[in-house]
């Protein structure tokens, strides 16, 4: 099909050279608009997976008038949570781990040692049974009176919301880019059927019929959808690769890493492809309808 026979010379059109580019520039911005809803959808789902299930237990530090010490405090709230059904297991998490987390925020510079720090208890839920809520806060604050529980539902519910605007607004890309791109193929075939109208009424003559000279456009606008949504997704995804190496390098733990699966990479490499379909059903019916009109 791309190389069929040429009875009309659209090769020589001005459409040959800049209409690639328009293509590969409009499919550069869906691809990265589909990639960015991808990777988001991802780290939602990671983040899903690591705390659907878990709770975290924050011991503020002990106040001067407190009788009980920071330790103490800590080992009260992991007993009771052993204790609690619906609770499969409760650790501390060491002082250590809970700087580690803290740096990227406040610095590598400051003195994470002289900050009072609080304490944190992580604790696994029994998914089959999970435990009261209202209850086990009761009992945790039983055992340290300062102390509350998170149990990340919040922090999932605007991560959903933020994967639920990310995706509205790539469909919304992609809808307004595919909605240029077939405007663009329509005037560029209009264009052509202007300037090759000599050329189309001998072929009209000679017995060509409407549906012939439809395919010598659709074959054009093929091979140049096609090579415009190559030059986009190339383009995408050497953008996407630099980008993730500069968060890999300079982000560190601020910025997650928003990596693609490798099914991800292949969808995005079958973009070229529904580009092309898209020029060439778009041609053809341009065609159709305008050689109608002018019967």
């Amino acid at each position: 099909m791309i190389f069929a026979r040429r009875d009309v010379p659209l090769q020589k059109d001005a459409s040959a050279r800049y209409l690639p580019w328009l293509i590969g520039f409009m499919v550069y911005l869906a691809t990265l608009a589909l990639a960015a809803a991808l990777a988001v959808s991802n780290l939602a789902e990671r983040w899903d997976t690591g705390l659907a299930g878990r709770l975290t237990v924050q011991i503020p530090p002990p106040g001067p008038d407190s009788q009980v010490s920071r330790a103490a405090q800590v080992n009260n709230v992991v007993d009771t949570l052993k204790r609690r059904p619906g609770i499969a297991s409760a650790r501390p998490i060491p002082d250590e781990r809970v700087r580690e987390m803290l740096a990227p925020w406040l610095g590598e510079r400051r003195s994470l040692g002289e900050l009072p720090l609080p304490a944190l208890v992580a604790a696994r839920v029994n998914r089959a049974n999970p435990p009261d809520m209202a209850n086990l806060q009761a009992a945790v604050q039983t055992a340290a009176p300062r102390a509350t529980i998170d149990d990340h539902q919040r922090t999932l519910g605007r991560l959903l919301e933020v994967v639920r605007s990310f995706q509205g607004v790539a469909v919304l890309v992609m809808g307004l880019v595919t909605a240029a791109a077939v405007v663009t193929v329509i005037f560029a075939t209009r264009t052509g059927l202007a300037v090759h109208r000599n050329v189309i009424e001998i072929l009209h003559l000679i017995g060509a019929q409407d549906g012939y000279i439809a395919r010598q456009f659709q074959h054009h606008a093929l091979r140049l959808g096609l090579l415009g949504g190559v030059i986009g997704v190339v383009l995408a995804a050497a953008t996407l690769l630099i980008l993730r190496e500069a968060i890999s390098v300079g982000g560190g733990a601020l910025i997650p890493d928003l990596a693609l699966a490798g099914w991800q990479w292949a969808s995005l490499g079958l973009i070229p492809v529904a580009t092309a379909a898209v020029a060439t059903a778009t041609a053809r019916l341009t065609v159709l309808r305008t050689l109608a009109r002018l019967a």
